[in-house]
């Protein structure tokens, strides 16, 4: 089996999310408490400024970090940014979800940050699962690029015509698969995941939220891994751009969950980004865009969908959460 060459970069990168995550769980959060704005806020500049630094990392050491000598250090940096950004604007949309399943289950605030650093540790699982089957793939198979690049432009265009009032996941076909074939008890049990009752080992509420969270990810990951893999093949900058966005979802989630409505525009922005980025990914052998250009574009996107939707009021959104209680 063939060693990479950037083996010990790797390593390093893995050591330093468990190293976070034991932190943030055993150190920083051990006991369970409602996240305020003002710490949500430092644990999202926290996670911006790291990755921010590991780009930098990229600038200087980009060779050794990927192993890839035949990229500009800058090149590798760019990219990472690109997918960075790609990635944590599609994080934001997917907020709104989490906010759907939290209110739908009652879920209360000082246990929602238990379960989304759990759904994230599954998350970083699966997301290197579905990397490593992408850029394989990609690898072996000239074609797929096409297909994922078909794919993204028809995620793109039913992003736009979606309608507002889509059904909640919360309550769709896992809630009531596991409700059908689990043992589960109507109340979170103090926090826990499991509880014994009268001699029977039961999953709590908690455990059935974690569940829908966990599979929503999933879905979030078809969208995400090709969008990023139109951006670079380069498996470290993958892999490294969207582990820092899913480290940071937790906290963006706090600092943005009472402002979810002011970006009721962002779904175009999105839209429009998943389209570019297929239409990249399917043009690819006949005229390649330069990523410093597509990280203007998707800049520019961003911000003008962000900026419009403090211009134009929101629809009330409020009545698929109200339905989903």
């Amino acid at each position: 089996m063939h060693t990479p060459a950037n083996i010990l970069f790797w390593i390093l990168f893995l050591a330093f999310v468990v190293l976070m995550l034991v932190l943030d769980l055993g150190v920083f959060n051990r006991k369970a408490h409602a996240v305020g704005m003002r710490e949500a806020l430092g644990w999202s500049a926290l996670w911006i400024a790291l990755a921010a630094g590991f780009a930098v990392l990229l600038y200087f050491h980009g060779h050794r970090m990927t192993g890839d000598p035949a990229h500009r250090n800058s090149q590798l940096s760019l990219e990472f940014i690109t997918g960075y950004l790609v990635e944590e604007a599609l994080s934001v949309d997917n907020l709104f979800v989490f906010l759907l399943i939290f209110r739908f289950f009652r879920v209360p605030p000082k246990l929602q940050r238990k379960v989304l650093f759990w759904g994230i540790l599954g998350a970083i699982v699966m997301r290197a699962l579905f990397i490593g089957a992408g850029v394989a793939l990609l690898n072996r198979f000239q074609w797929v690029m096409y297909l994922f690049g078909a794919f993204l432009v028809y995620a793109g265009i039913k992003l736009i015509f979606q309608d507002d009032e889509k059904e909640n996941p919360a309550d769709g076909f896992i809630t009531h698969f596991a409700q059908r074939h689990l043992r589960l008890t109507d109340d979170f049990a103090n926090g826990t995941f499991t509880v014994l009752r009268n001699g029977v080992r039961c999953f709590t509420k908690l455990a059935l939220v974690l569940i829908v969270i966990e599979t929503t990810d999933v879905i979030f990951a078809v969208d995400s891994i090709p969008a990023v893999l139109a951006v670079t093949h380069q498996p470290y900058v993958v892999f490294t751009s969207n582990i820092f966005a899913v480290l940071g979802l937790r906290s963006l989630y706090f600092a943005l969950a009472g402002l979810m409505d002011l970006f009721h525009l962002l779904n175009y922005g999105l839209a429009v980004i998943l389209t570019f980025i297929g239409v990249k990914m399917l043009a690819a052998n006949y005229f390649e865009i330069p990523t410093v250009y597509a990280l203007g574009v998707i800049v520019v996107v961003l911000a003008g969908s962000i900026v419009l939707s403090m211009l134009v009021p929101p629809k009330q959104r409020t009545n698929s959460v109200d339905q989903a209680r």
